[in-house]
């Protein structure tokens, strides 16, 4: 082949190749630079000792309560015709949850709190703060549909996680007992109710008054920071080396697992929309969501392996990410 054509054909794979890159740069290097940037604070002993549990509270009980609510009153009921992408989206989240808590529990010796953590670390990806944007970047407006269900999925997986938290955590008493017990619990979580109250709000098929809007939207916009950086506050003085296989089991499963089994399920076995099925493959590639460390530092469990996956996962999604992005180019 002439020298110009190949020169041609090299610039426009350099081409492909940075549009596929731009948005992880714009996009999930911000996410890692938070994290750094309460470490940094951290080092420095700028907030003090007790920084990360104050600022983790007010991610759980204020700023991601209003950004549930806002997410699912907001949500067109009647514009969701997509079951196969919700099969195969959700079927793989199942099927790896339950794989993985056995793992948990049966080869690293987790209690059921610890294993449900476990494995919500593996499925529980950031679709909201980082996916939905990544969506747009990539697809365009049509794509911010499928983006906002898999966030919506990811509110479910945070109320199965408290249930089996709250269960795991209930001794020795009976099963019926244990369940009415962990049922109440749920439903007095916040996070459980924020959501759930926006679902029943958008079943009215009301619009939210312009004051709520602002207020949950202004709050919400400020779970997904202050979570990361959290993050970044706890990590100091903790020793990142402890658990580390149990880490790269999570992480694997979170960027490798989870999407290769979501990829088979919505274009072989669910087949869904072309674009549906490339958002759900992107969610399911997402690193491990900011929610698992506000469990986990809520309820004082499993709380250093969730913070070091979060790391990794997200350090290391830059390249899975890529790949995705390399296989279903933007605006394709």
């Amino acid at each position: 082949m002439p020298p110009g054509p190949m020169r041609r054909m090299a610039r426009a794979r350099r081409q492909r190749y940075w549009r596929a890159m731009e948005p992880i740069v714009n996009i999930v290097l911000p996410v890692f630079a938070i994290v750094a940037a309460g470490y940094l604070c951290g080092r420095r002993g700028l907030l003090g000792d007790d920084s990360s549990r104050a600022l983790n509270s007010f991610v759980y009980w204020v700023a991601l309560p209003a950004l549930l609510f806002r997410a699912m009153a907001t949500v067109d009921l009647d514009s969701i015709h997509e079951p196969d992408f919700l099969l195969g989206f959700a079927g793989a989240i199942v099927l790896l949850w339950t794989a993985s808590i056995l793992v948990a529990k049966f080869v690293f010796g987790r209690s059921l709190a610890e294993a449900a953590l476990h494995g919500m670390n593996g499925v529980y990806g950031n679709t909201g703060y980082m996916g939905i944007p990544l969506a747009i970047a990539a697809w365009g407006e049509a794509a911010a549909l499928p983006a906002i269900m898999a966030t919506v999925i990811a509110a479910l997986i945070v109320g199965v996680a408290i249930f089996l938290i709250e269960a795991g955590g209930r001794g020795a008493a009976s099963p019926g007992r244990v369940a009415l017990t962990a049922a109440g619990a749920v439903v007095k979580n916040p996070m459980i109710a924020a959501p759930v109250l926006g679902l029943l709000w958008a079943a009215g098929g009301l619009d939210l008054p312009v004051p709520v809007d602002a207020f949950t939207g202004i709050l919400g916009a400020a779970a997904g920071p202050c979570a990361l950086f959290a993050i970044g506050l706890f990590m100091v003085g903790k020793p990142t080396s402890e658990g580390r296989i149990e880490v790269g089991v999570m992480t694997a499963t979170k960027l490798l697992v989870q999407p290769a089994l979501t990829a088979v399920l919505v274009f072989l076995v669910f087949p869904a929309d072309p674009l549906w099925a490339k958002v759900a493959v992107l969610m399911a590639a997402l690193p491990t969501g900011a929610g698992s460390f506000v469990l986990a530092q809520a309820y004082g469990i499993y709380v250093l392996r969730t913070s070091s996956v979060i790391l990794a996962s997200t350090v290391l999604s830059v390249a899975t990410v890529s790949v995705i992005f390399l296989c279903f180019p933007p605006g394709v």
